[in-house]
């Protein structure tokens, strides 16, 4: 076994592989970028090495530096983690080169895997099934286009050298395939440094049923059962489940064989995963297979028992597969939801910034998070946000779902992440949504079940707003309390904020905005109370009797009416952030006495939603366009996001040429809305 080894990665998936070296009594190497200087991983790492600048392509792709770093401290591995370059076979082959184990297949492995196109060759002569398509060298736009006519629309133009679900287009009729087309070669060139395509037939109502699968160097292969990640937007998994829903015990021994049929045909060592598309009739057909450990592994971990990390690092090694197939046994079932810094509401734009408050739900025998970050944290435009993986656990025989489902619904409702917009919410409406909840699995179900998963009325409880008013007096009082501990005289009244008045009672307005509304509190003092009302002018006028305890953590347990619940408040930067009832809602503290000018951003201009790159400028300076018409396109965490016209009217100018990096908000056109007729 290895005394030492070197993780080529960053975040969640190195803080993973730190955990299992430091349990085997492996020392660690973590290398950074200069914005990761103060990460997570390079904190819980015996050593780290700086590689470079923020920017991926000069730090963590960079093979020269990495293999230095590894020569330099001495490490005899490196674990590729997933991602960057984890299916890199220049990396691989340098390694190899330098006497230095890759901790992943064999070079052969990556490259015949590698290209999507090449891997269904294969696959097919190994007698694997295939979805019709079309996956030859010539990549014409003409011939592309006359092989999606014979396939049939609708179909899926994919990045041959792809992989996280980028470099994809769903093409549903024959003259949107060029348009498109050009849009996936732009994106593949840009993620994968390929533009190279094939084209498949879309099935429709598809489940995204794969296979987890382990090599060894003594001609063992097994498989490990599947993961059901039919849940997705964009093509990016948002959920996963094992073992799948309604997988029988035939079905499942098919999709295995096929599974080391297709590692045997390659001769594959260690973790990968084969994925497959499966009909709704139970058919299936060979999708890709990853040559790592997937973000989605834990859940098989939770299943079957077993450390994967562990059983990579034993091959690597040398060692055989610590379990052949007849021993491996399927236990109860599990969920893992990707807790993201990104907002549902504007089509998952990445969010970023300080992570001010983060308290993940108490792990356990049924609850896990893997994270590659802590309070405090910045969450980087540099890289992916994800902020943690929640995995749950349970068993119950045919229950066994249900109750993982229970265990994940209060998980979410248990965390609490304050600074940057995140999707908790949006997550614990999928898991409560019928269409998951009852199994009626495909990757369409989140654009299937939009009304329900993203709510028109969001109208903000009462309780809410009494909470808030709360919290803000109860840290007022203990603001002043402290005051009084520094003064001369700390028991002096005048230090008191119980709203004392000779003959009379105290009455005060605190203001809180949520979206455009403004919503007032009306406060009156009472003996160790508030009665605090809502509402009124014409309106039903709501008042309660309010009284609570906050701790330092923001931890407030309130009574309402004599109603006792449990909140969060995290107050930061004139937000209020209020956790309570399993749901997150964001409030702004209002002064009174403050009036802020009209508008918030220049008149007429058109504001980047999040940091990225200008790669295209589809309209012209000049133009009249109409409603929707889509403007520019900008490139953000390797993702194309276009910015579209809010009104009909005229593009007076352009801010910025291709190429260039903008930050958030930054003013991207000037335009000129038409007169109302």
């Amino acid at each position: 076994m290895f005394d030492k080894i070197l993780i080529a990665n960053r975040g969640e998936i190195a803080c993973r592989v730190i955990k299992t070296a430091r349990r085997m009594g492996i020392k660690t190497v973590a290398v950074y970028s200069e914005a990761d200087a103060k990460a997570r991983h390079v904190r819980l790492a015996d050593e780290a090495v700086l590689i470079g600048p923020a920017a991926a392509r000069e730090s963590y792709l960079v093979i020269d530096r990495i293999i230095a770093a590894a020569k330099q401290t001495g490490a005899q591995a490196i674990h590729p983690g997933y991602g960057f370059l984890s299916e890199n076979e220049d990396f691989c082959e340098a390694c190899e080169r330098e006497g230095i184990v890759f901790i992943g297949p064999p070079v052969s492995a990556i490259r015949a895997m590698g290209s999507k196109s090449e891997a269904k060759k294969l696959m097919e002569a190994a007698g694997v099934p295939l979805t019709p398509g079309y996956h030859g060298d010539d990549q014409t736009s003409e011939l592309l286009h006359r092989q999606a006519d014979a396939i049939g629309y609708p179909v899926l133009i994919k990045a041959a050298a792809g992989g996280g679900g980028k470099g994809m287009r769903l093409v549903e009729k024959a003259e949107d395939f060029i348009d498109l087309l050009a849009s996936c070669k732009r994106e593949a060139a840009s993620s994968f440094g390929d533009d190279h395509v094939l084209v498949e037939k879309y099935i429709t109502r598809p489940r995204h049923i794969e296979i987890q699968v382990f090599g060894d160097s003594h001609g063992n292969v097994v498989y490990l059962f599947e993961r059901d990640c039919s849940v997705q937007r964009r093509h990016q998994k948002v959920l996963e489940e094992a073992p799948a829903p309604g997988m029988t015990p035939e079905r499942r021994a098919a999709m295995g064989k096929a599974a080391v049929d297709a590692a045997r045909a390659v001769g594959y060592v260690g973790a990968g995963t084969v994925e497959f598309i499966a009909n709704q009739d139970g058919s299936f057909y060979f999708m890709e297979m990853n040559t790592r450990l997937q973000v989605e592994h834990p859940v098989t971990e939770m299943i079957t028992g077993l450390d994967l990390v562990e059983w990579q690092l034993r091959v690597a090694a040398g060692e055989a597969l610590p379990l052949a197939q007849e021993q491996l046994q399927i236990r109860g079932h599990a969920l893992e939801a990707r807790i993201y810094a990104e907002d549902p509401a504007k089509g998952f734009l990445p969010s970023t910034g300080r992570l001010i408050h983060l308290a993940p739900p108490a792990e356990g025998l049924h609850v896990r998070v893997d994270t590659g970050v802590e309070e405090g944290d910045e969450i980087s435009p540099h890289y992916d946000p994800m902020i943690a993986k929640l995995i749950v656990w349970d068993e119950g025989g045919e229950s066994s779902r249900a109750r993982a489902l229970a265990r994940m619904l209060q998980a979410l409702a248990d965390y609490r992440v304050a600074g940057v917009a995140n999707n908790i919410d949006f997550l614990s409406r999928l898991v409560a949504c019928p269409a998951f909840a009852g199994a009626d699995l495909d990757t369409g179900l989140i654009e299937r079940e939009k009304s329900y998963l993203f709510p028109e009325d969001l109208a903000l409880p009462d309780e809410v707003l009494q909470i808030a008013a709360l919290a803000e007096l109860l840290r007022e009082a203990a603001l002043a309390g402290k005051r009084a501990q520094r003064s001369a005289d700390a028991h002096s009244p005048w230090h008191a904020r119980d709203g004392w008045r000779m003959n009379a009672t105290a009455h005060r307005t605190l203001l809180f905005r949520h979206g455009e509304a403004e919503h007032a509190v009306e406060v009156a003092y009472l003996p160790g109370a508030w009665r605090l009302a809502l509402g009124g002018e014409g309106g039903e006028r709501r008042v309660v009797e309010a009284r609570g305890e906050l701790n330092p953590r923001g931890l407030l347990r309130v009574e309402l009416d004599g109603t006792r619940m449990d909140a969060t408040v995290i107050a930061a930067a004139g937000r209020r952030h209020v956790f309570v009832r399993g749901r997150a809602w964001q409030l702004a503290a209002v002064d009174p006495l403050h009036h802020s000018g009209e508008g918030g951003g220049a008149e007429g201009g058109l504001l980047a939603p999040m940091p990225g790159k200008v790669i295209a400028l589809v309209a012209a300076e000049g133009a009249r366009v109409e409603k929707g018409a889509p403007l520019l396109i900008l490139e953000a965490m390797k993702m194309e996001h276009t910015i579209t016209a809010p009104a009909a009217g005229t593009v007076k100018a352009f801010r910025f040429a291709v190429g260039d990096q903008v930050g958030d908000g930054a003013e991207l056109v000037e335009f000129e809305a038409a007169a109302a007729a």
